[in-house]
């Protein structure tokens, strides 16, 4: 089968096209004849940087739409040729691809295998970051990083959804900017914070976002915020909170010093921080993984979130994705055509 593989780490020119053989799945796994494959910033940051990798040679890729080819012992409630959605732990970029059984869902009603490919990180995730984690209730105001982005276009439309009172996003330009205001956000600002994969901004950079969301607020700032980069951004974001406020970390796109937080931060206002993952969920708490994925899905398939596909490349041109994704550009969701 084709497949896409790193051998070694750097830029979007390492990604390369090689045949390799089909993986056959053992007990509790299955295969997919994989239709399509989405790309995520975590593909990016394991060519760039062995972002979980766990050895080289390495296939990148988090999630897929197809069918199943093969059923591993123990396997039940899939037949082969069902059409499915699959988080994997790598190995998307292919023709084929194994995944857990665990993380195999069935797709909703109405739902096709090119949206069926946008659902299996983007759509748990937010819906986690906002309800299980954030635990946002009706009235709250959000403020998301990177808001024209995958995850951001889904969470705009979920917050608004679960009664936000108000959402807020940060961007890096003015057209995402325009993008984002067109899915669930009320206001959004522009600055070096929405730059997925940014880093080193400066202390003015951050004190003049902090300022915005304070002016935008009356001074009070936001009950929740969501942050993907890290570094600045996270301290950023604590300093935006609310008394009572949360933040919910999901990334490190920045590569900056993992964060700490603690009395000095946390105390004076009584802020809360929490953290998420959806590979670390699906390892340590595969059924509370579904429960979410369920309860997500259900928001694609009664019509109250969309996340539109703004390009999509072949799989021999994985690295024209990473290099569009790369450029801080794309708004919405990328994919890669594998099948057809």
């Amino acid at each position: 089968m084709r497949a896409i593989q790193l051998q070694e780490y750097g830029g979007p020119e390492v990604l390369r096209v090689v045949d390799t053989g089909i993986p056959e799945p053992g007990p509790g796994q299955i295969t997919v004849d994989v239709a399509y494959t989405g790309v995520n910033f975590a593909d990016l940051k394991a060519r760039a940087e062995g972002y979980r990798v766990p050895a080289l040679p390495y296939v990148p890729g988090l999630e897929v739409s197809g069918h199943v080819r093969a059923l591993g012992a123990g396997v039940e409630g899939f037949e082969v040729g069902q059409e499915v959605a699959a988080l994997t732990a790598g190995g998307a970029y292919a023709e084929v691809a194994l995944a857990d059984a665990t993380t195999v869902f069935a797709l909703p009603s109405g739902v096709d295998l090119r949206t069926a490919a946008t659902l299996p990180t983007v759509l748990p995730t937010a819906h986690a970051l906002l309800h299980e984690v954030g635990r946002l209730s009706a009235g709250e105001t959000v403020l998301v990083q990177g808001a024209a982005g995958g995850i951001g276009t889904v969470v705009g439309q979920l917050a608004k959804a679960g009664g936000a009172g108000a959402v807020y996003g940060v961007v890096s330009s003015e057209a995402k900017a325009k993008y984002a205001l067109a899915h669930g956000y009320d206001e959004v600002f522009v600055g070096g914070f929405g730059d997925l994969g940014g880093s080193g901004e400066s202390g003015e950079s951050r004190q003049g976002f902090v300022a915005q969301v304070r002016a935008a607020t009356g001074g009070r700032g936001v009950d929740l915020a969501l942050d993907p980069v890290g570094g600045d951004t996270f301290r950023g974001g604590v300093a935006a909170l609310a008394v009572f406020g949360r933040l919910v970390s999901f990334g490190n796109a920045s590569s900056a010093e993992p964060w700490r937080v603690g009395q000095p931060e946390l105390y004076g206002t009584a802020l809360g921080v929490s953290g998420f993952s959806i590979l670390s969920l699906a390892k340590s708490a595969p059924r509370a993984l579904r429960e979410v994925a369920a309860r997500a899905f259900a928001k694609v398939a009664d019509g109250t979130v969309e996340l539109p596909v703004t390009a999509e490349f072949p799989l021999a041109d994985a690295a024209g994705a990473h290099r569009l994704m790369g450029a801080r550009t794309s708004t919405g969701k990328l994919l890669l055509r594998v099948a057809g």
